[in-house]
Order: structure tokens, then C-alpha cells, then sequence
């Protein structure tokens, strides 16, 4: 009997160590977050543990913050441009990548550089090189004629966002490049050669064979770059610390500002559920088009 029930139990045995991990870095803080935003904690409180319930009057004083209605703004623009701009960087190389040609090896692991460097790293070079006073980007353009004075990108409120959305773009677009690579492998060649045989020119193979051939995996980019993007917290405050003013604050940026300098912990709590709700949106609509499409 007790080895019968041993068999039982070994294969949630060896599933356990994983569902602890789960729950320990993913279900529980999620459960306390949400739990904290409950309430009106802010640092003396919440070291007392006497911090009290009050329902949903966070989110509701929230929903009327102008603060809020801005950094969802800018969390928007901020993630469509890079995105925007990570897919087409990252179809570009995918499709360069894709061709034969000596040493596409060693090229492609160099373009992949920009994705596993560490973040403090890669943020911390473009910010000295988009330094107003000593840029090399500032003094490549002057050279070329670009520009007639220096431009301090981080530091001016109609480029500064520009600036680390191209920084944000850059930085993930190899991550693009190689699924969009996989899926353009994954391509039959007889359809390309079908194609050239009926004439068909390379913008017209382009557009009636890769581009719709690569929609889910398209779809699938898109997705996961999104909800990377969407809470991108790093990469902007190391720029900018959401500045000039609030042109760069993202939700991310707003938690932080709530719950570590203004000690408002309850808040920067309620904030980063919100946070939760718009990538979770989009999860579910690309779960329910892709199994759609599976069925058909």
C-alpha cells in the first residue's frame, strides 16, 4: 500500500522543487503586491505592520491622477515606437541573415552583442554617447553636417523620448532578428522558386509569400517584445530617471517615484497592478487568434 502510494506521489515529487520556485518568485510577491495595494501603507506603517485595509481607494484616486493618465501615455507611445522600430531593424537582419555569404556566422553573433550585454552597461554607453557636451553622437553628426550645434538628446523634452525609444529598439532587435530568422528558414524554397518561375519580381515574393507566411511568428514577436517593453524599468532610468520632467515617465518609473521617494508604498503597489492588466489583455487575445488558427 505505502509503495503504491509512493509511486503516486513520486512524479509530484519531482515537480516540486519547480512549483516552490514558482511560487516563491512569481505567485507570492504577486499575491502580496495586490494584497498591499489594499491598503494605505507607507513606510512607518508598513514597518509597524499597521497598515489599514481601505479596499480599492487606491485605485480609484489613481484613475483620477493625472500622473498616472501621463506615464500610461508615455508607457504607450514608448512601447509601440520601440516595437515599431525593433520589428522592422529586426525583419531587416532576418532577412540579410537569411542569404548565403562568407562569414554570416561571426556577423550574426556580433549583431547579437546588443541583447546579451547586461542593461546598466549598454544604457550607461549610449548615455555617455548621447551626452550633449562630449557625445561621440553629437560629434559624428557635427562632422557630417547633420547638425550645426550640439543636441542634448536625454536632456530635451521634444528628443528625449525619441532618444530612448531608439535605445530600447536597439537593444532588443536581435532578440527579434533570430525568431524572425527562424521562422523565414522555416519557409518551404519551392514557393520562392514557383514564384520565380511565374515571374514573380522580389517585392512580389516578398509580399505574397514571406509576409503572410510570417504572421505568427510575426504575431508572436510583437507579443513578447510588447510585455517586455511595457515594463521596462531599467533602460529608462538609468537615461533619463524619467525625465526631463515627466516626457519619459513610464508606469515602471511612476511605481518607483510612489513607493521609493515618495514612500508612498501602497500606491507605487496599486500602480504596478496596473501595470499587470494591459499585457495580460494581449496575452489572452494571442492565445485565443493563434488557437483559432491552429483549428483552421
Amino acid at each position: 500500500m505505502l509503495a503504491r502510494a509512493s509511486r503516486k506521489l513520486s512524479p509530484f515529487l519531482f515537480v516540486l522543487p519547480a512549483l516552490v520556485f514558482v511560487f516563491l518568485t512569481m505567485i507570492y510577491p504577486l499575491v502580496f503586491n495586490f494584497r498591499l495595494s489594499l491598503t494605505d501603507a507607507d513606510l512607518v506603517s508598513f514597518v509597524r505592520g499597521a497598515s489599514a485595509f481601505i479596499g480599492l481607494h487606491n485605485y480609484a484616486r489613481l484613475l483620477s491622477d493625472p500622473e498616472l493618465h501621463n506615464a500610461f501615455t508615455v508607457s504607450i507611445a514608448y512601447t509601440l515606437g520601440s516595437i515599431a522600430l525593433m520589428y522592422v531593424l529586426g525583419f531587416g537582419l532576418a532577412l540579410y541573415f537569411n542569404q548565403r555569404f562568407g562569414g554570416r556566422a561571426l556577423m550574426r553573433a556580433l549583431m547579437l552583442l546588443p541583447w546579451v550585454l547586461p542593461t546598466v552597461v549598454s544604457a550607461n554607453i549610449w548615455r555617455w554617447m548621447l551626452d550633449g557636451t562630449y557625445g561621440v553622437v553629437n560629434y559624428a553628426l557635427i562632422r557630417l553636417g547633420l547638425l550645426d550645434a550640439p543636441v542634448f538628446w536625454l536632456g530635451n523634452a521634444h528628443v528625449a523620448l525619441i532618444s530612448v525609444i531608439v535605445v530600447t529598439a536597439w537593444s532588443i532587435a536581435p532578440f527579434a532578428m533570430l525568431l524572425l530568422l527562424a521562422g523565414l528558414q522555416a519557409i518551404p524554397i519551392s514557393l520562392y522558386e514557383a514564384a520565380r518561375v511565374d515571374g514573380a519580381s522580389a517585392w512580389q515574393r516578398f509580399r505574397h509569400i514571406t509576409f503572410p507566411l510570417m504572421r505568427p511568428v510575426s504575431l508572436m514577436v510583437l507579443l513578447l517584445n510588447f510585455i517586455y517593453t511595457f515594463k521596462t524599468f531599467d533602460t529608462i532610468f538609468i537615461l533619463t530617471r524619467g525625465g526631463p520632467g515627466e516626457v519619459t515617465t513610464v508606469l515602471p518609473i511612476l511605481a518607483y517615484t510612489r513607493a521609493f521617494q515618495f514612500f508612498r508604498l501602497a500606491e507605487g503597489a496599486a500602480v504596478n497592478t496596473i501595470l499587470l492588466v494591459l499585457p495580460v489583455v494581449l496575452s489572452v487575445i494571442y492565445f485565443r487568434i493563434a488557437r483559432r488558427e491552429g483549428e483552421l
